[in-house]
């Protein structure tokens, strides 16, 4: 596999990317070549740095544009037409890299993405979908930014986008697949939360769905219960996923604040450290890596910006996946079998 990676996108570009790029070369032995796109020079400073200058593995695209992190992503796609974030799309489109990672400006690269790759046949809308810890592992919310004025006929291929990724690349053979609402009986909700059930349940009856349709979940469930996708629209997903991440890391301030106070709490802390350890890596973003911008056709991967060497690992191997299992062929699939009579019944 080759993958297409956005050297300059991210808080601290170009070196997390270069991070990244060295620990694939490393340990991801599935993937053949890794297209860094950026400031040519730049970058083969870094990798010369890095040690990696010379792997034959790697290959450097120049980009002479980048976009910042607060740019208007559909501007910056049309305005910089050779930013490094707009090539590596580029390299997907033309069929040179089976997937691209970018940890920039997240609008920038779910613009590129939908524009340049377009939509997978039979797909209305691509939305973002985001894995989130939870006892049972991981759930899978989706949409967290990609679609903010999502119909409820969105909500059909994101459940169906969705399950296949948790199918395929965390191993649920049968996902189980939930409107986010704020109660559980079918009767709760907003007009489109209650049409999207309506859509899902009258699909399920039909026995079209790749899916098990559990109903209504509500906030508590993504951690409490086996649910593995849960359905909302761009804007209240992506307000979700910055409420959780910002609620772990006040939740690690306020642990660190009490412990400090006690001398006890320190000695115990001691003897906790490889437990506050492995807590932190299974709530880090790094552990995930990126988000999958699914629904197009390629493999589109988007970091967040303050991502590390080791979150580039894990997007890289995200992608890896994704294109090794087919996800979108199974998409197509799937749609394919469900859109008729979803269609019929609007």
């Amino acid at each position: 596999m080759k993958l297409a990676l956005d050297a300059m996108g991210g808080d601290n570009a170009p070196k997390i990317n270069i991070d990244g790029a060295k620990l694939v070369l490393e340990k991801q032995e599935s993937i053949k070549s890794i297209y860094l796109v950026g400031d040519e020079s730049i970058l083969r400073k870094a990798c010369d740095a890095a040690g990696i200058g010379s792997n034959p593995k790697l290959q450097i695209v120049h980009a002479p544009e980048v976009v910042s992190m607060e740019e208007s992503g559909l501007a910056a796609v049309r305005q910089k037409k050779h930013s490094s974030m707009s090539l590596a799309v580029d390299l997907v489109k033309s069929g040179e890299c089976a997937a691209v990672i970018s940890a920039g400006n997240t609008g920038a690269a779910v613009a590129a993405s939908t524009i340049k790759l377009r939509l997978l046949e039979g797909v209305e809308r691509a939305g973002i979908v985001s894995p989130m810890p939870s006892v049972h592992g991981y759930v899978l919310v989706s949409d967290t930014g990609a679609n903010p004025d999502a119909k409820p006929s969105h909500l059909i291929g994101y459940a169906v986008m969705s399950a296949m990724m948790a199918r395929y690349i965390y191993n649920r053979p049968m996902p189980n697949v939930a409107v986010m609402s704020n109660g559980t009986e079918d009767c709760k909700g907003s007009e489109f939360s209650k049409e999207a059930y309506r859509l899902l349940k009258m699909l399920d009856e039909q026995a079209l769905l790749p899916f098990h349709f559990t109903g209504n979940c509500e906030g508590h469930d993504l951690f409490e219960t086996e649910l593995d996708v849960a359905l909302t629209d761009g804007f209240t997903g992506n307000i979700l996923l910055k409420s959780v991440e910002a609620t772990a890391k006040a939740f690690s301030h306020w642990l660190k604040a009490g412990i400090k106070k006690s001398p006890i709490a320190m000695i115990s802390a001691i003897g906790m450290r490889s437990v506050f350890r492995s807590i932190a890596e299974s709530m880090s973003a790094d552990s995930v890596g990126g988000c999958p911008l699914m629904g197009v056709n390629g493999v589109s991967i988007i970091a967040h910006g303050s991502a590390n060497g080791t979150a580039i690992l894990n997007a890289c191997r995200m992608a890896e996946g994704m294109h090794r299992h087919n996800v979108n062929d199974r998409i197509i699939e799937a749609m394919a079998r469900i859109n008729p009579a979803l269609h019929g019944l609007h």
